[in-house]
Order: C-alpha cells, then sequence, then structure tokens
C-alpha cells in the first residue's frame, strides 16, 4: 500500500483521504533563501527568486532557521549554529505570466498588464549540521 520513491510517499488511492500517518523520517531543513522560508530535503529541487550565481556553480545557505534530523529538532535563535545547507544551481527561468486586470464598471476604463518573475531552479545535495 505504501511506497517511497526519492522521498515522496506515494499511498494507496483508497487512503488518501484518511488521517494517515507513516513512520517514515527523513531529515529536513527550513532555510531563508532570497527573503522566503523554504522547506528543504536532501536532493529535493526547489524554485527560488534569482540568485547570484552561474549555473552548474554550488552555493552555501547558512541561514537555517530548523533542523530535523529523524525526529530531533533543533530550533534556532535565530539561527541553528553550524548548520549549512549546500545547494546546485541547475537553470536561470522565468515563471508563467501572471496578468493583472483592472476595469472599472461603466466608465469605459479597462487596463491589464503582466508579471513574469524571475526564478532560479536549485537542487538541495546536503544539510550538514
Amino acid at each position: 500500500m505504501l511506497e517511497v520513491v526519492e522521498n515522496y510517499l506515494i499511498l494507496h488511492p483508497l487512503l488518501k483521504g484518511n488521517n494517515f500517518k507513516t513512520n517514515i523520517k527523513a531529515m529536513y531543513a527550513i532555510v531563508e533563501i532570497a527573503g522566503q522560508q523554504h522547506k528543504v530535503m536532501q536532493d529535493q529541487v526547489i524554485f527560488v527568486h534569482r540568485l547570484e550565481g552561474e549555473e552548474g556553480s554550488e552555493i552555501k545557505f547558512d541561514n537555517v532557521l530548523l533542523l530535523d534530523n529523524d525526529g530531533a529538532v533543533t530550533i534556532g535563535q535565530p539561527n541553528v549554529t553550524g548548520a549549512v545547507v549546500t545547494a546546485k544551481i541547475l537553470s536561470h527561468l522565468r515563471g508563467d505570466k501572471v496578468l493583472i486586470f483592472k476595469k472599472k464598471r461603466r466608465k469605459g476604463y479597462q487596463k491589464q498588464s503582466g508579471h513574469r518573475q524571475y526564478l532560479t531552479r536549485v537542487q538541495i545535495n546536503a544539510i550538514n549540521a
């Protein structure tokens, strides 16, 4: 009924709606990257706001706010001392277009604009405590 594929838990379709708890524990950290907090695990790929650096280069995030190592939770005040998350920049890209549409009824006023966010695709290599 349970299958683990690359840190993702796949449940049987009949069990998805239930409050089904598992005993699978993995190391994760909550890291502040480019002003946002992300929950990361090893070998996970995430999208963050554009970071400085070339594609293929390694970067280190030392602003680790919380660290969980198989149930042993360490909360930083404000950061966990000595904890570093290393990652690799996979690519720089732009996100999907977000449309902004303004209208005032009965006045003939319509305005449309759009925005595409610059993103960086990052793979988490290691979480060192």
